[in-house]
């Protein structure tokens, strides 16, 4: 179903980006991976070469309007068209807001919503030229629920989701199809430097003062979890949803409404 069409992952080095590479890879896709780790990226291409797999890596920073124009560029030049775009990059910032600076407000918006935004731009006028398209961008559960120390997240990743919705809504009449997934706890680096000592297993149970209920499910998602929904959303079998939001979080955001 997904065979032959060329896709491009941003964040894809590691974590869910990885795992949404190697997936879409399997599925035959001309997968063109994102990532500003020259060295994860590199051994992600050789592991994925080796496996005979059409994988290509470039370093792009997201969060340079300029990088991002230079890079599409590139693969537009080279592979003519795409048809997938999943904005999978992001970054994380923990920091009461009496305390925040204003370079960890700003670094934690260019990359989780200026990121977004440069590349979808971009992207999408590829996609209005063929007519078609499919654009997921990976927000959070935390856009739509408070976390103590984590404004910058929360806001960024909030407005990464509104964007995408208004996107979906301009693109619609061009057969441009823009979802959001909004994972809640998700087993990855960057998740397991967020919970530090041990620290997932409380936050599976709940933190009170921080306004977390726990997670019904009693579990964090694994990547596979949030790549699941993706490939769902970017395939034929949703050609008929758009400006939808599929949260994955084990029920935790619904307990905290």
């Amino acid at each position: 179903m997904l065979k032959g069409k060329v896709a491009v992952i941003s964040g894809a080095a590691k974590g869910m980006g990885a795992a949404l590479v190697k997936r879409l890879c399997l599925e035959g896709c001309q997968v063109v991976g994102l990532d500003i780790e020259a060295d994860k990226l590199k051994q992600l291409s050789k592991e994925l070469s080796n496996q005979e797999y059409q994988f290509e890596g470039y370093i792009c920073d997201i969060s340079n309007k300029a990088h991002v124009t230079d890079t599409i560029q590139l693969v537009i030049e080279k592979y003519k068209a795409i048809d997938i775009l999943v904005n999978v990059a992001g970054v994380i910032s923990v920091n009461p807001i009496q305390s925040m600076t204003m370079d960890e407000w700003e670094h934690t918006f260019s990359v989780n919503t200026n990121g977004v935004f440069y590349l979808s731009q971009e992207v999408s006028k590829v996609m209005i030229a063929k007519q078609s398209g499919a654009i997921v961008t990976v927000s959070s559960n935390a856009a739509s629920v408070p976390r103590t120390s984590m404004s910058a997240y929360c806001a960024s990743k909030a407005a990464s989701l509104m964007f995408t919705r208004c996107l979906g809504l301009e693109l619609a009449k061009y057969n441009i199809r823009c979802n959001i997934v909004s994972p809640g706890a998700t087993d990855t680096d960057m998740q397991r430097d967020f919970w530090m000592n041990g620290a997932i297993e409380q936050g599976i149970k709940g933190v009170q003062e921080e306004y977390r209920v726990g997670i019904p499910l009693q579990k964090i998602a694994t990547p596979e979890n949030i790549v699941d929904s993706i490939l769902y959303l970017v395939s034929d079998q949703a050609s008929h949803i758009t400006m939808n939001n599929i949260v994955i979080d084990g029920g935790a955001s619904l307990g905290a409404q």
